[in-house]
């Protein structure tokens, strides 16, 4: 185990009240303190570490200013909280980060007052933060009351639409609270769009400042009747120099840029700002990403996530892989059906690296887009794409795409337009807990008309689907897949289209038939193994289409067997639903015929290993034979298998 820092002020902490009585020159240690224990923390579990180590003096100055719990701080996203938990009463449990009953990765309300607002999806927080200021001016009384509410958002966060709408209402609302701006030039991609460029422009220029701050002071000397020319004059030179600040024409107070690493800064504007605001008020902080550990400011995502890691070197303790991801099958198979037709384009959602899509940007920069953090636009940017002619595939993780499944009905489905969404992160993702699991799409998107919803079964099955739904020009399309590696199987040279809605029988059997819909296909052949052994032999297909299903192999299933079971890593309302809707409109159950599903538990599965997420769901390959059993009447033994 690495040697724990020597952290002698931080010892002293065990809630932010205890940080009150500290000197701002003992505030700069205990940042340093707070860093170092924060990357040790870190190099034990793995997690987020760059955005953390980016907010480390932000963290200290506002738990040095505010009262919380009773003030707000509302971290956008929640993957920059570690410093903050350590702050607020968790530094024994810290090295039990995205664990298995440890603390969670994001804010979580559940797990403490000091995390007043949950998150692990972006620019939730200015909507929250302008919710609980409303809250307290008409007498809201939560635990610990309200005071101020802060909301702390990133750059890259900022760019989302749902930024602006609660900033625009904030503005008009004139209610009192506080944005921080953590300009880190660095969401988990580098920034892209018009507001980046703004934000560069604001703090490329310093001279700004100075005037700004040159012309209040002339003002003040001047006798009165000068004085309101002079403030023209000066509004004048303002707008000469930037161009006008977006934030005040949206009704925000707008101080900065701030060094958001100088506490000799940050704590005197944090403090009159506490003191004096009367309105919405934004404080822009410049910060770096991965401050103050160079293995994390060297890296290209600047230590946005990282396996356990050795301190002293930064090199991650990365299990070998034996097959490849299903991430780099997807954009290896989308490389190639993109080198056979230029009408392929692709978009990704502020996520080149995460959705494979950085290798499709390398070989096709004009046919590659990401627009930033914003994924209904993504939606609808892909729908017009595909209007115009050309083949998008719009690459999101499954939770993300929830964010933008309005547009997904409004402006893709009920238009037929053919956009692919190829769906990464499907079913459960393991530390990052319930926020990021893949539980819905199946369900939300199977029910939309016309809509081909497919699931791969392993990595080959994933390259054809590429290729099925680059060949589906007339209907949108969706394709999930799942975090991690493959199962190992032999890989096609280039995808071949599968026939639409069409499954496949994988082994014959008789009494029951397992139909399974994506990537647990794996654990069904394992249990059908355990069953043989037991003399019962499952008849197993691959339905490889929740939309359209194969009918015809599903009846057929249904009349030469007493039972059939569905399997789907996704939430009730899936796929199971549409074939039990299926064998109910057939009048299969109306001779008997026995029918369970097995889809996620009507609950969030908090983090753990995927092993033991997919234990509380009970689908691992031994819940599968138990479940098997059970539906033929042998009780007894499927009990025994449960309790192993």
């Amino acid at each position: 185990m690495t040697e724990r820092p020597s952290t002698p002020l931080l010892d002293r902490v065990e809630t932010p009240a205890d940080i009150k009585a500290f000197t701002d020159t003992e505030l700069v240690r205990l940042a340093k303190e707070l860093r170092a224990e924060t990357i040790s923390a870190v190099s034990e579990t793995g997690g987020h570490l760059g955005a953390g180590l980016g907010v480390v003096e932000l963290t200290v100055a506002l738990h040095a200013v505010f009262d919380t719990p009773r003030d707000k701080i509302i971290w956008d996203v929640g993957h920059q909280c570690y410093p903050h938990k350590i702050l607020t009463g968790r530094r024994e449990r810290i090295r039990t980060l995205r664990q298995k009953g440890g603390l969670s990765g994001f804010t979580k309300r559940a797990e403490s007052p000091y995390d007043p607002f949950g998150a692990a999806h972006s620019s939730t927080s200015i909507s929250a933060a302008l919710g609980f200021a409303a809250a307290r001016d008409l007498g809201g009384a939560p635990d610990h009351g309200i005071g101020d509410a802060i909301a702390v958002i990133g750059d890259g966060s900022m760019s989302a639409g749902m930024a602006f709408e609660a900033m625009n209402n904030a503005g008009h609302l004139k209610k009192r609270m506080i944005v921080i701006l953590n300009d880190n030039d660095m969401s988990i991609a580098p920034p892209v769009g018009a507001l980046s460029s703004y934000l560069n422009r604001l703090y490329a220029g310093e001279p700004y400042q100075e005037l700004k701050s040159a012309a209040k002071g002339a003002v003040s000397l001047l006798p009165e009747p000068f004085k309101e020319g002079a403030r023209r004059a000066k509004d004048l030179l303002k707008h000469s120099v930037v161009g006008g600040t977006m934030f005040e024409e949206l009704g925000f107070s707008y101080i900065g840029p701030v060094d958001g690493h100088d506490l000799h800064q940050l704590l005197p504007v944090l403090r009159t700002v506490k003191a004096r605001a009367k309105g919405p008020i934004l404080i822009h902080t410049i910060t770096k990403k991965g401050k103050g550990y160079a293995p994390a400011e060297g890296r290209r995502d600047r230590g946005h996530a990282t396996a356990k890691f050795d301190v002293a070197t930064g090199t991650q303790k990365k299990a070998p892989s034996n097959a490849p991801s299903y991430t780099k099958v997807f954009s290896d198979a989308l490389l190639k059906e993109a080198a056979q037709d230029d009408r392929i384009a692709a978009i990704t959602a502020a996520m080149p690296d995460g959705t494979g899509l950085n290798l499709f940007a390398e070989r096709y920069p004009s046919r590659c887009f990401d627009v930033g953090i914003a994924e209904q636009h993504a939606v609808t940017f892909a729908a017009g794409l595909a209007a115009g002619g050309l083949k998008p595939f719009c690459a999101l993780y499954s939770t993300f795409l929830q964010r933008g499944y309005d547009q997904v009905v409004h402006d893709v489905a009920i238009q037929r337009l053919p956009v692919r969404f190829a769906i990464d992160r499907a079913g459960l993702v393991g530390a990052d807990g319930p926020t990021h699991a893949g539980s819905f799409d199946i369900a939300f998107l199977a029910n939309l008309p016309d809509m081909v919803v497919m699931a791969a079964a392993d990595e080959a099955e994933l390259v054809h689907m590429v290729a099925t739904a680059a060949a589906i020009d007339d209907r949108p399309s969706a394709f999930r897949f799942p975090r991690g590696e493959g199962v190992g199987v032999d890989m096609p040279e280039r995808g071949e289209p599968l026939e639409i809605g069409k499954g496949r029988i994988m082994a014959e059997g008789a009494r029951v038939a397992i139909l399974s819909f994506g990537a647990r296909l794996s654990e069904v052949m394992k249990a059908r193994e355990g069953l043989m052994a037991r003399g019962i032999s499952p008849t197993v297909a691959d339905a490889r289409f929740a939309k359209p299903l194969d009918r015809d192999l599903i009846l057929q299933l249904a009349a030469d067997h007493e039972a059939m079971i569905t399997i789907e890593e996704g939430a009730i309302g899936g796929f199971g639903s549409h074939v039990a809707q299926l064998l109910a409109e057939e009048g299969v159950f109306d001779r008997g015929f026995k029918y369970r599903s097995m889809v996620f538990p009507d609950t969030f599965i908090d983090q753990a290993s995927p092993e033991d997420m997919y234990a509380s769901a009970a689908m691992n390959a031994e819940d599968i034979e138990a479940r098997v059993l059970d539906v033929l009447g042998v009780e007894q033994i499927a009990q025994a298998i449960r309790q192993r």
